[in-house]
């Protein structure tokens, strides 16, 4: 069929929708609804068969949704209705909700049900969970709502009974430092992440608070700042305190948005002397409600090593890549043969930290601090050659953080990450050795293809065409067990030892061909090139992304006709679990 996306941004379930359908062997086409777009006469232009709105903050005209079946995709269970479905989920401590695809009609989430789905709603942020849990529901929702109406013969039902609430603002989101324990805390600040965050008054100024985690040490005076740790600062409660690993500051008016930073950054002057309290790399076991926050984690399980890293949007400053290349090295003294890069839910990279990048006094300096900082990592995994390298990608990845993935010698992810293997939208050529990367995996053609049509890539396109060697079936919170499970595995086939030599040694023949230097350099030559032009597309693009700039009209890429996806598939030398997916899909997870 041809499918028409129309939603508010090309969000990630947007994306992930677009890359499943086009798997699915749909031609999809996506439109945004801009204040100013006339979406009748795009509609008209596009002439779909059927419109699906996955993430959509206005109404559907009446000229669109009497003409056409419209589907609507809300993060609430039948009969919930309003904007901040999802945020007041999380803020209520809500642990089961759903997902439904509902036809347009007048009234906003009013109409007649063509698929709903339940998920589970663990405590994370409202963002994870969107990306997770909620759009593992969608999905299943879309995809069944879409057979119903290819079949022509499904009648959807009415909604017998509803609850309509309205925004959630930011008074009713307000923290009471005075009152409000750690646990309620930890609910408003997740219920807020990523937007629009918390509002607060902070050291003599209105702040907007983004992500909390639980300390369970540290005591002051509530709402007191208590300590550092890696970019966070820790404010005191009534029982307890919490970690904020972001700040935003309050946008003046009629000036650009701000720009969301590593707490401390967002302080700068204005933070007080505070003690600085690392987290240890290597923590002595803890219950999971007591483990003490940190952004990166090492562990083992036999000799298996398990770095894990988790940072804000999947972005990773200068000074984030430069702490995980040092616990990296901290990792590879450990006697393990089998070491696991990343095995977290949510976001596993999305490269360069532009938000770092543009509130930094020179963003081109800081560009080229913070791309080199990326390649020296990148550079670590690929010269490890005395075991095998795992990333394991139980969330989405993007630009560098996917050719960080592929410096990997086995790329796992879960089922349902979307990838953005390509740099073209930002402006950039690229670095992290992904010419030595990229076509080595996935061959040539591919990998231009890849690079230059700059659309979104389902988990399974990227096992198909050999950007990725295994997709899991399993949710998020299941996945770091059963990477665990399945490294524990590859740690104790016999035919390992044999595996790192050949690896050790197609490393040296490729160092004599052609040194990872010289790709390195001709990478970074064109980089310098754009960072240095003031002129270059770049600074503009990177400013628009992290300042929330409105979107001036739908991207060409996205309005052509896209035809379904047709993956080309190769042999790949991956690990031999028998019949890997289907046996996993069987067994479950």
């Amino acid at each position: 069929m041809r499918i028409l996306l129309v939603a508010s941004s090309f969000n990630s379930l947007t994306q992930r929708a677009h890359a499943e359908l086009r798997d699915h062997g749909h031609a999809v086409t996506v439109e945004l609804a801009l204040p100013h777009v006339d979406l009748t006469a795009a509609v008209r232009r596009h002439a779909p068969d059927l419109i699906l709105a996955p993430m959509l903050r206005t109404a559907v005209p009446e000229e669109v949704w009497s003409a056409h079946t419209c589907l609507i995709v809300h993060p609430g269970p039948v009969g919930d209705r309003g904007p901040s479905s999802l945020d007041r989920a999380v803020q209520e401590n809500v642990t089961r909700w759903g997902v439904t695809v509902l036809q347009a009609v007048a009234e906003m989430d009013a109409g007649d049900v063509w698929a709903s789905v339940e998920c589970p709603l663990p405590p994370v942020g409202k963002s994870d969970l969107y990306r997770g849990e909620i759009a593992d529901a969608a999905m299943r929702a879309v995809h069944l709502a879409v057979r119903r109406f290819a079949s022509g013969t499904f009648t959807p039902g009415p909604q017998t009974s509803h609850r309509t609430r309205p925004v959630l603002r930011q008074e009713d989101r307000r923290v009471d430092w005075a009152t409000d324990s750690t646990e309620r805390v930890l609910r408003l600040l997740r219920a807020a992440d990523s937007r629009p965050g918390v509002r607060d008054e902070l050291l003599g100024g209105v702040w907007f608070l983004h992500g909390g985690h639980a300390e369970h040490g540290l005591r002051g005076r509530p709402g007191e700042l208590l300590a550092t740790r890696d970019g966070a600062v820790c404010r005191a409660t009534v029982d307890g305190a919490v970690w904020i690993p972001e700040l935003r500051a309050r946008r003046t008016p009629g000036g650009p948005g701000e720009v969301k930073l590593p707490a401390t950054a967002a302080l700068a002057d204005q933070l007080p002397a505070l003690p600085e309290r690392p987290a240890p790399l290597t923590a002595a076991p803890f219950p999971a409600a007591t483990a003490p926050w940190a952004d990166i984690g090492y562990r083992e399980e036999g000799d298996v090593g398990f770095l894990t890293f988790s940072f804000p949007g999947g972005a990773m400053s200068t000074a984030h890549c430069r702490r995980l290349l040092a616990a990296y090295r901290t990792a590879l003294s450990r006697p393990t043969s089998v070491l696991v890069l990343g095995g977290a839910r949510d976001f596993f990279s999305n490269g360069i930290h532009l938000g770092v990048i543009e509130a930094a006094a020179d963003p081109a300096a800081e560009s080229w601090a913070n791309i080199n900082a990326i390649d020296d990592l990148v550079e670590a995994v690929l010269t490890t050659t005395d075991r095998l390298v795992v990333s394991a990608l139980g969330g989405n990845a993007a630009a560098g953080g996917v050719m960080l993935a592929l410096a990997a010698d086995e790329v796992w992810c879960r089922e349902g990450v979307v990838l953005n293997p390509h740099y073209r939208l930002m402006g950039l050529y690229g670095s992290e050795y992904w010419t030595y990367t990229l076509p080595r995996r996935t061959g040539a053609e591919t990998a231009a293809r890849l690079t230059t049509d700059a659309l979104p890539v389902s988990s399974a396109a990227a096992l198909s065409s050999g950007l990725v060697d295994r997709t899991l079936p399993c949710g998020p919170g299941a996945f770091a067990d059963e990477t665990a499970r399945l490294a524990a595995h590859l740690a104790a086939l016999p035919s390992l030892a044999s595996r790192v030599a050949r690896k050790k040694g197609r490393r040296e023949r490729d160092e004599a061909e052609r040194p990872l230097a010289a790709y390195r350099e001709a990478e970074l030559v064109r980089m310098r090139r754009i960072f240095d032009d003031p002129r270059a597309p770049y600074h503009a693009l990177r400013r628009a992304f992290v300042r929330k700039e409105p979107a001036t009209g739908t991207p060409s890429y996205l309005t052509c006709g896209v035809p379904p996806a047709s993956p080309a598939s190769r042999p790949r030398n991956v690990t031999g679990l028998a019949v890997q997916d289907e046996a996993l899909r069987a067994a479950g997870c």
